[in-house]
C-alpha cells in the first residue's frame, strides 16, 4: 500500500560553503533557503526509496518553535469545518437536482436511439467505460487525475522552486498552511504515486458506499490536512525538519475508516494473493508499525502523518460521524432558506 514519503533535507556540503566564502567579508547566513539548498532538497526527493544519511552538524539548523504551529492549527480546524460544511451543501444540491437529472437522462437515452450509431466511436467507448465504474471509482478518478497533473509538474524544471515551496510540507518553511493541503496531491516518485493511487482505487467503492461521495471527499481532504499537522507537530517536537509529500495520510484515514467499519472483511496483498487476513488485523499491524517507526525515529516514511491519518479515520467512524455529519441539519436548513428565499429563488417548498 502507499505511504506518505518523508525526507529530511540536508544543507549544502562544506565544499559548497567554502566556494561561497571567497569574498572578503563573510556574509551572515540568512534563514531564507538558497538555490543550492532547494536543489539538494529536490535531489533528495529524487532519491526516494533510500533512507537519508544522518544530518551533518550545521550552524543554521531550524530551531524548534511550537508558536509556529498556531497558524497551521487554526488552518486545520477551519479547513476541516469548511470541508464537512461544503460536503453537506453539496449533498443538498445533489438531492435537489436528482429529479432534473432523471429527465435529462431520459432525453439523452431517447436521442441516443434516434441518432445514427458510429462504429468505433471513441466518445461512446469512453462513456461506456465511465458508466461501468462504481460510484466510488468515479469519485476518486478526479483525485487520481489531480495527482497525475502535479506529478507531471514536478518534471518541469522552471516549476521546481514553486513545487518545493507549495507542494511539500515542512514546519521550517515560510509557507505553512496551503502546503498542508497541496502536498496531499504531490508525489515525486512514480512508484510512490502508483502505490498510493492503487490503494485509493481499491478502497474507493467500499468507502463511498459506506459514506456517500460528499462525506468521503470531506473525510479525504480534511484527513490530508490533519495528518500533515500531526507531522508538523512531530517534526517540531523532535527537531527533525524536512519536506514531506504524498497522499498516504489521507489514504490511511480511508483505509482505517473501512477497516474500523468492517473489521472482519478479508484483505490480501497484491503480490501475495494467497495470504489473506482480516481488515481489523491489518489496521492493528499498520498502526503498530507506524508507532514503532515514530518512537524509534525511523525516517524512511513520515510515520507521524500515517498515524495522524489512521487515528483520525478511526475516530471519525467511532465518534466523528455522530458528532459532525449527523448534526449537519442546521447548516443545511440555513442553506435551504438562503436558496429558496434569496434573490432569483426558483421555489419555496422543501426538497
Amino acid at each position: 500500500m502507499g505511504f506518505r514519503g518523508h525526507h529530511q533535507h540536508t544543507l549544502p556540503d562544506e565544499q559548497t560553503q567554502q566556494r561561497c566564502g571567497f569574498r572578503k567579508v563573510a556574509k551572515k547566513v540568512e534563514p531564507k533557503k538558497g538555490v543550492a539548498e532547494e536543489a539538494e532538497q529536490i535531489e533528495i526527493l529524487h532519491k526516494k526509496g533510500v533512507a537519508p544519511a544522518p544530518d551533518p552538524p550545521t550552524p543554521h539548523a531550524p530551531t524548534r518553535s511550537f508558536g509556529r504551529l498556531v497558524k497551521p492549527f487554526v488552518f486545520t480546524i477551519g479547513f476541516t469545518g469548511c470541508s464537512f460544511g461544503g460536503a453537506a451543501i453539496w449533498q443538498y444540491e445533489s438531492l435537489k437536482s436528482r429529479v432534473q437529472s432523471y429527465f435529462d437522462d431520459v432525453k439523452a437515452d431517447w436521442l441516443e436511439k434516434i441518432r445514427p450509431q458510429k462504429q468505433g466511436d471513441l466518445r461512446k467507448q469512453v462513456n461506456q467505460w465511465w458508466n461501468s465504474l462504481s460510484d466510488g471509482q468515479k469519485t476518486v478518478t478526479g483525485i487520481i487525475a489531480a495527482n497525475v497533473v502535479v506529478f507531471c509538474c514536478w518534471r518541469v524544471p522552471s516549476l521546481q522552486r514553486s513545487m518545493l515551496k507549495y507542494f511539500t510540507s515542512d514546519p521550517s518553511s515560510k509557507v505553512l498552511c496551503w502546503p498542508m493541503l497541496l502536498s496531499t496531491f504531490s508525489h515525486y516518485s512514480l512508484f510512490h504515486m502508483a502505490a498510493n493511487m492503487y490503494v485509493l482505487w481499491s478502497f474507493s467503492s467500499s468507502i463511498v458506499n459506506m459514506m456517500g461521495k460528499e462525506q468521503f471527499m470531506a473525510l479525504y481532504l480534511s484527513s490530508g490536512v490533519i495528518s500533515t499537522f500531526v507531522s508538523y507537530a512531530s517534526k517540531t517536537a523532535m527537531g527533525r525538519f524536512g519536506p514531506s509529500l504524498g497522499a498516504s495520510g489521507a489514504i490511511m484515514a480511508v483505509l482505517a475508516a473501512v477497516c474500523t467499519k468492517m473489521p472482519e472483511a478479508k484483505l490480501a496483498i497484491i503480490f501475495l494473493p494467497m495470504y489473506t487476513f482480516t481488515a481489523g488485523n491489518a489496521l492493528k499491524a499498520i498502526v503498530a508499525l507506524d508507532t514503532a517507526g515514530l518512537i524509534l525515529g525511523w525516517r524512511f516514511f513520515d510515520h507521524a502523518a500515517h498515524l495522524g491519518g489512521a487515528l483520525f479515520g478511526i475516530w471519525y467512524i467511532v465518534y466523528g460521524h455522530e458528532l459532525i455529519w449527523k448534526n449537519r441539519e442546521p447548516l443545511v436548513k440555513m442553506w435551504h432558506d438562503f436558496r429558496t428565499k434569496g434573490p432569483g429563488a426558483g421555489g419555496t417548498g422543501p426538497i
